[in-house]
């Protein structure tokens, strides 16, 4: 079954970048594509219905010399799965739809890139990003994210993230994380704050426990969820095949901040030339 999938996706990339290639233009290096599907069910008391299904595809296209990438998924951002807020928010699943973009760079590798393509509900979009990093020390990392983007409908958007890390010991480090985002279609700031502890057993057993809070700037600066999560990955019966179990607690101000107990179960592939 994974072959057949990774298959099918290889050959769709080499005849889309065929369709580019150029006859006095000569290269060794071959097309490729990588797919990645997530199944998760995420109930929590008040609600055993929670489904996360995701699925991203992203293809390199030698013959336009690596600058051009095409994304296809079900979410239009590059942003981290890094906690259940992303999931739960009902502003955030307006996002989290299907989205088909060309991603181009001056130069492979560089910080700076720009998108357009169709994504929520079937709007054109234009996205420039530039992302860097930035060594502290040893031990301790920034990594930095901003970009700007317009949709048809929803007009203008904005957002910056950053992100400080410190490596405590070989097989463990602290991650802080900070996101804000602009929405002119709402004129308001969403913001998420996170500290993880990310802990590695062995190469094929991790576990991330954070503390997750999530709120806005309308109609006033406010929390409007808590969450604390301990997630344990792990890599079993084939290289690309992984599950998570994450036992959580969230709060929510619609909720009244009680507290609901849940535990989110994962299944996720990789599927690609190099698995």
């Amino acid at each position: 079954m994974h072959r057949n999938i990774a298959s099918s996706v290889n050959d769709s990339v080499l005849w889309f970048d065929n369709f580019f290639a150029l006859e006095d233009f000569d290269t060794n290096e071959k097309a490729n594509g990588e797919a990645r599907i997530r199944l998760g069910w995420e109930p929590r008391s008040r609600d055993f219905s929670e489904v996360s299904p995701r699925f991203k595809l992203r293809v390199k296209l030698p013959n336009l010399k690596n600058r051009v990438d095409v994304v296809l998924s079900d979410y239009d951002d590059e942003s981290p799965d890094d906690n259940l807020l992303s999931d739960r928010n009902d502003n955030i699943r307006e996002r989290h739809r299907v989205s088909l973009a060309l991603r181009w760079q001056r130069t492979p590798g560089s910080g700076l890139s720009h998108r357009i393509g169709i994504g929520r509900r079937l709007q054109p979009f234009a996205k420039s990003s530039y992302r860097n990093a930035l060594s502290l020390s040893d031990k301790t990392s920034l990594r930095w994210e901003t970009s700007a983007y317009l949709y048809s409908r929803d007009g203008l958007g904005a957002d910056f993230s950053w992100q400080l890390g410190y490596k405590a010991t070989a097989k463990s480090m602290f991650r802080f994380n900070n996101h804000y985002y602009f929405r002119d279609r709402t004129n308001d700031w969403r913001w998420l704050h996170s500290l993880q502890k990310l802990t590695q057993f062995s190469e094929h057993n991790a576990l991330i426990t954070g503390f997750y809070v999530e709120g806005f700037s309308r109609p006033n600066y406010r929390v409007e969820e808590y969450l604390v999560s301990m997630r344990w990955r792990k890599n079993t019966l084939r290289t690309w095949l992984f599950y998570e179990v994450e036992p959580f607690i969230l709060w929510r101000r619609d909720e009244h901040f009680s507290a609901s107990y849940g535990l989110a179960l994962r299944v996720e592939g990789f599927f690609g030339q190099s698995n």
